[in-house]
């Protein structure tokens, strides 16, 4: 018999299966954070990774205001936007944008670790960044996850 016994599985949006999944970021660095839980958003942790679907999880971060900067980047890491007028450039350190949104901090991390395109905008709103340990996500069941088991 000539057939294979194997197939290469493609998921799709309706084949796909996502979960929902708590990360605490207290203490950990905020790069490292924010590459796992892109890898999570993404679907990098799941054999049926598809490059071209979204085919990750949806993930809750919680305590965004506890995480950790190394050396001296929590004021030397200057954040820089535009207002779109002329002279409407603005620059915020690490520090303050810790201390007056926590939150950004976390989602500007991870957005910028995912694809630059249709997918990945689509894949950022499955992120849901928290204050504190309490989130409104209860009735979803999320498990928590802890980032140090995913590679």
């Amino acid at each position: 018999m000539d057939t294979l016994s194997y197939k290469t599985v493609s998921v799709n949006k309706a084949s796909a299966s996502h979960e929902w999944v708590v990360v605490d970021a207290e203490g950990l660095v905020l790069g490292r954070l924010a590459s796992k839980v892109a890898k999570i958003l993404r679907g990098k942790n799941k054999a049926t990774f598809t490059p071209h679907a979204d085919c990750g999880d949806y993930v809750i971060v919680v305590n965004a205001e506890k995480v950790v900067l190394t050396g001296n980047k929590m004021s030397d890491k200057v954040y820089i936007r535009h207002s779109g007028y002329p002279g409407g450039q603005y620059e915020q350190t690490a520090s303050d944008i810790l201390t007056k949104y926590p939150e950004r901090l976390v989602e500007k991390a991870v957005k910028g670790m995912l694809p630059k395109n249709k997918l990945g905008r689509k894949l950022f709103t499955n992120l849901h960044v928290v204050i504190g340990a309490e989130h409104k996500y209860a009735a979803q069941k999320p498990k928590v996850v802890d980032l140090n088991s995913i590679k």
